[in-house]
């Protein structure tokens, strides 16, 4: 891969020519999806894609502002072409860039790229080597659609996901998680050789569907799933208004979801929820959303913050119904560290769709992957072996089923009944071991993950003062309105 990450190298670097455009980073991302995706079909051969008269080769050649006229034009002809797929990643597209200089910069160099050997190693390598060097950029702030890779291979590979399966990612991001549940079944069915032609056109075609509300990051994963040779799937909606309602019934959801709460304390405009529909919380009710989209025997493994394992009222009666509905049967306890923000804490659900609504869930195995880890962050990365021991306490199952042992209060893997759980009043924020996290924070000696921690900290208490008001009924806040002003 030494190719890929060269070529990446390469691409990152002529950012720092277009910063006097005013271009900031995830503009770059953008503006690079544009050419790139017009530069890899002409490597590929499958220009007649394109509308005729706009044509990679077209656009390299010019010169000046000639060059500019031509690519700001073609930006508009894409988004009105007739293939779903280029309009789909073309639509409202507008260039960032007004000196002609920066374009043809651009262009040169991205035409000088061994394109050969990029090509052997895969285009959606180089695109996801991109995305992953924007999100690894906290100045970007696009860390928050990026789930990191070694979590989401750790997820992929404990849900085993099936040719056939359909798999859903309702927060969808760049497409990280649908990427590599692809990656998986074609490392398990020999690039899909092994399947029929009829299997084999599922799996390109419908197989895989998402959701991303931000139109720019949709862009993206449009891009990464073609790239991955996904035709379509991710679409430009919010999962929670009625959009989301369409999305077809999962055998499998791999999920990330957005955390805080809705702006403006809008609430999910879903006419089928119930547990979550008074809520602007927007990870609960997306855990609403995922029960419900789970076919009988469907499985999901869904990265949420620590207040969905404790929050009271709404939190509370969606932990009971998720519990009846579903056999939650193995929770990560994640460390801090690991995503843009430090301070943000966050777990792993693991849970199956029941036959039935009720009891479902028998136990519940907690795994403490946070207390006493070394502060991750940029000297110390997550790695795929981090979670080594994790996937073996897990077994091999994907259910949970595998046979599995509590190894003790001075272990990071023990076990709690169902009965054990009604008497903490549905709480899962079960931790035994000592946290040490104060004093891991301590040995950060980066300046950006020092920053990230603070400000990690603060939207941390932020959120939790939001849930604090949402929980709040208008009622109480008008009597307390009153009282304050009697008291007066």
């Amino acid at each position: 891969m030494k190719t890929t990450a060269d070529i990446v190298a390469k691409l990152w670097g002529l950012c720092n020519v277009l910063r006097d455009d005013g271009v900031t980073y995830n503009e770059y991302v953008t503006e690079l999806t544009y050419l790139l995706f017009l530069k890899m079909l002409e490597e590929t051969g499958k220009e007649e894609r394109l509308p005729k008269g706009w044509r990679w080769s077209l656009l390299a050649k010019r010169e000046g502002m000639e060059q500019l006229d031509y690519y700001k034009a073609m930006l508009l002809e894409l988004g009105k072409a007739k293939d779903e797929l280029v309009s789909a990643i073309f639509i409202d597209a507008q260039t960032r860039l007004r000196k002609p200089t920066n374009l043809k910069a651009l262009t040169s160099n991205i035409d000088q790229l061994d394109w050969f050997s990029a090509r052997e190693e895969g285009l959606g390598n180089l695109y996801e080597g991109l995305l992953e060097k924007n999100a690894a950029d906290k100045k970007s702030g696009a860390g928050q659609y990026f789930t990191p890779r070694p979590l989401i291979d750790c997820i992929v590979r404990l849900m085993q996901p099936q040719p056939g399966e359909v798999i859903q990612d309702p927060a969808g991001g760049t497409a990280g998680f649908l990427v590599a549940a692809d990656r998986y079944i074609k490392d398990h069915t020999d690039d899909l050789y092994t399947l029929t032609e009829q299997q084999a056109f599922f799996q390109r075609h419908n197989a895989f569907y998402g959701a991303e509300l931000v139109p720019d990051t949709h862009r993206l994963s449009m891009m990464n799933l073609l790239l991955h040779g996904i035709e379509g799937g991710m679409k430009n909606i919010d999962t929670l208004s009625p959009d989301g309602e369409a999305l077809p019934k999962a055998n499998l959801i791999l999920t990330n979801p957005p955390f805080g709460t809705k702006k403006g304390g809008g609430r999910p405009t879903r006419s089928d929820f119930s547990v979550t529909a008074d809520t602007s919380n927007k990870q609960l009710a997306f855990v609403e959303h995922i029960v419900r989209a789970l076919a009988t025997g469907g499985r999901a493994a869904v990265v949420i913050p620590d207040n969905v394992l404790f929050e009271d009222n709404t939190g509370r009666r969606l932990r009971t119904w998720l519990m009846d509905l579903c056999d939650l049967h193995t929770i990560l306890r994640l460390p801090t560290g690991i995503f843009y923000a430090q301070g943000v804490k966050t777990n792993v659900l693991f849970f199956r769709r029941g036959k039935s609504d009720k009891g479902n869930t028998k136990a519940v195995w907690v795994y403490d992957m946070r207390a006493n880890m070394p502060a991750f962050g940029k000297t110390r990365p997550l790695t795929v072996a981090d979670f080594a021991d994790f996937e073996a306490a897990y077994g091999a199952d994907a259910n949970g089923k595998s046979a599995r042992q509590d190894q003790g209060e001075d272990s990071r893997w023990r076990k709690f009944d169902r009965a054990a759980i009604t008497n903490r009043n549905d709480n899962l924020d079960i931790s035994w071991l000592r946290d040490t996290e104060a004093e891991t924070e301590e040995t950060l000696t980066e300046p950006e993950d020092i920053a990230a921690a603070i400000i990690g900290h603060l939207k941390a208490a932020l959120e939790e003062i939001e849930t604090l008001s949402d929980e709040l009924e208008p009622d109480s806040v008008e009597q307390a309105a009153a009282s304050a002003e009697a008291a007066e």
